[in-house]
Formats: C-alpha cells, structure tokens, sequence
C-alpha cells in the first residue's frame, strides 16, 4: 500500500480516531520506518491516549528483536505499545526461531515485563497450517498468544481457509482474533464479484477483536466509517449468497495473492530485517 504525503497522513489518522477508530496497526519496516514516524507524528497532543497502539516486528533472534521494539516505541514517540507482534510468520521454520534460545519471544517477554508492551501476538498472511504451528510451538513452551492476526475475507473460505482451520481454534483458546485483507490488498475487487462494503462487511461479522483494512486515502477512511455505520450481523442466506457467487473465482487463491506469491512477503525480501 502506498503511503500518503506526511500531512495527509496525519490527517488520515486523527480523523479516523476523532470519528471513533481507536485501533491503530502500523510495522517496524512499513515504508522503511515512515509509517511509525507519520503515526508518532499524528499521536501527539492527545491522541495517543484515545487508541490501542499495535505494531509488529520482524526480528527472529533476541537482539534485533529488542532493537526493533525499541527503534518502533522511538517512531511512535510512546512509552509503550498495547500489543506488539511478531510480524510475518510465514515460513515453517519462523516458530523454531522465533522460540529457539536467545529467539525473539525472550525479547518480547522482557519488554513487556519492563512496561514497554502489553500484549504479545503474531501474524501471518500465508497458511493456516504455518498459523497452527506457530500456536503448537508456544503451547510446547509453556507460551500463550494474547492475539493472532490472519487473513479473513469473502474468498478465504474456500483456499487455504484461516476462517475454517484457525478462526476455531482461537476462539476456543479464547485467543484474540485480528482479522486482515477484508479486501485482499484491494485484489479481490479485481475479480469484480463482490463490492468493498460487502467485504467489509462479511469481515466484520465474523467473531474477530477487530478488522484491519488499510487506509492510505480520505475516501478509503469514509469507505471504512461507512461500513461500521451500516453493518449489521449477517443472516445464514446471506452469508450462503456470498460464499457461493465467490467459491470458482476463490478456488486457486488468484485473488488472494498473498498467500501463493512472494511479492507480499517483505521479509523474504529482507531476510536481514530477520536476523
């Protein structure tokens, strides 16, 4: 997602918050670092109390891990962040690192004993089965996730579904849900099936903590503050109608690009911001 002129995006933030929005996702490497600073930026004056503060780090080893938390509060211009999440889990092997000795989760845990975190989560775009592992590989270190966040949108159900084989599972570990890509990074749009209310909309009825879409325009934010206004929970037929009219155009994941190319997967791009 492109980012906007600085101005506009602290215009686009304190609007946001000023119309009700109070969860704010961000990263250690979106735009190099710009978002957290436009982010800090847009938090002053007050508005940083009015919102539960997430970001994400991508630091699989105990020392970048640190670095990273402490480079991102700095951004933010904070103390602290409400949740701080290992971000990108898509690999089979993120868990092992991310709980090996001297791994990321050591540095997580000391920030958050030291108040510079409250909650520790984990996101991922990729597999569900990735997803499944990463919570088998906490619960086999004695670690509980207070979030996952995952992909949960109209054609997710019927390709590598994290709605069918995750949503459940975090919902009886009383886990909190972090649903992403409603719109699947404005692909699924593309496929000309579904309009973005609809997205949104389907999103948010699912049993989610929140539903993150991202927002780089003014009329990406009214699209969002429209649908909260509007939305309702949905009915049985009408879930039905939209599963159904997606299901072909869904099967292959050609709109859910995320999950079958790398060209959404920052890190393996930068395997340094790794460790």
């Amino acid at each position: 997602m492109a980012q906007p002129p600085a101005t506009e995006g602290i215009k686009i933030v304190r609007t946001g918050i000023d119309s009700g929005i109070n969860f704010l996702d961000n990263c250690w490497d979106y735009h190099d670092g710009g978002s957290e600073v436009r982010m800090g930026k847009a938090l002053r004056d007050g508005y940083r109390e009015k919102v539960f503060l997430m970001t994400k780090i991508d630091g699989r080893t105990k020392a970048l891990a640190a670095k990273q938390i402490d480079e991102s509060l700095k951004r933010l211009q904070t103390d602290h962040v409400d949740l701080m999440q290992v971000h990108e889990v898509i690999r089979m092997n993120d868990p092992d690192r991310v709980f090996a000795e001297g791994g990321a989760i050591e540095a997580l845990t000391e920030a958050q004993k030291a108040g510079k975190i409250r909650f520790i989560g984990f996101t991922g775009h990729k597999d569900p089965s990735i997803h499944l592992h990463m919570l088998e590989t906490a619960k086999a270190h004695n670690f509980r996730f207070d979030t996952v966040q995952m992909p949960l949108n109209v054609m997710d159900a019927h390709f590598r579904s994290f709605e069918t084989q995750v949503l459940p599972v975090l919902i009886k570990e009383q886990i909190g849900v972090l649903g992403m890509k409603p719109l699947g990074s404005g692909v699924i749009l593309k496929s000309n099936i579904v309009k973005p209310i609809e997205c949104l909309h389907y999103a948010m009825h699912l049993p989610t903590s929140v539903v993150i879409t991202g927002i780089d325009k003014m009329e990406y934010l009214s699209q969002a503050l429209e649908a909260a206004r509007t939305f309702k929970l949905l009915n049985s037929q009408e879930v039905a109608s939209l599963l159904s009219k997606t299901a072909e155009a869904a099967s292959a994941g050609k709109f859910e690009l995320f999950k079958n190319d790398t060209r959404f997967d920052a890190t393996s791009s930068h395997p340094a911001w790794l460790g």
